[in-house]
């Protein structure tokens, strides 16, 4: 029995050691590629100053060439334009492409209509039904025709 305890003991002890090993391992590990990840973000925001700056340089450079035949404040203006152009390409760019008549249909089938079509017949995401079912009325209760109904009396219900 006493044999069975210092087995426990050191079947404990070895999976404590083995635990600590192993963290030490991993944040070793984690540590060297968090090193690395730095090191690249560093460079990436390095390289995008640089990038800003460039493009501020070719702005002046444009501004500066078109100022030699215009007023200044015309070719300011003007460059401002071709920047703003730029950016409104750029991000058109950067979004998924999408044929005009797939935008349209897009819109209309996000909107409940149809390019083109009649309305769908329920609702836009197909469960259901498109309008409620109206409450039976009772056998003996006929509605109220227009001819019946007394604009001046009040409008109380029992």
């Amino acid at each position: 029995m006493e044999r069975m305890d210092h087995l426990e003991h050191l079947d404990k002890h070895l999976v404590d050691e083995l635990a600590q090993v192993a963290r030490e391992t991993i944040r070793e590990e984690l540590r060297e590629q968090s090193r690395k990840q730095r090191r690249t973000a560093m460079l990436y925001a390095a390289s995008g100053a640089l990038a800003l700056y460039a493009g501020a340089a070719v702005a002046l450079a444009v501004g500066l060439a078109l100022g030699i035949g215009l007023p200044d404040w015309a070719a300011a203006l003007i460059t401002a334009v071709i920047l703003g152009v730029l950016a409104y390409v750029l991000r058109g760019a950067a979004r998924p492409h999408r044929h005009p008549a797939d935008h349209e249909a897009g819109y209309a089938a996000a909107h409940g209509r149809v390019a083109g079509g009649t309305p769908p017949v329920g609702p836009t995401g197909g469960l259901g039904m498109p309008y409620p079912p109206m409450p039976p009325t009772a056998p003996d209760a006929q509605a109220p025709r227009p001819d019946d109904i007394d604009p001046e009396s009040p409008h109380h219900r029992a």
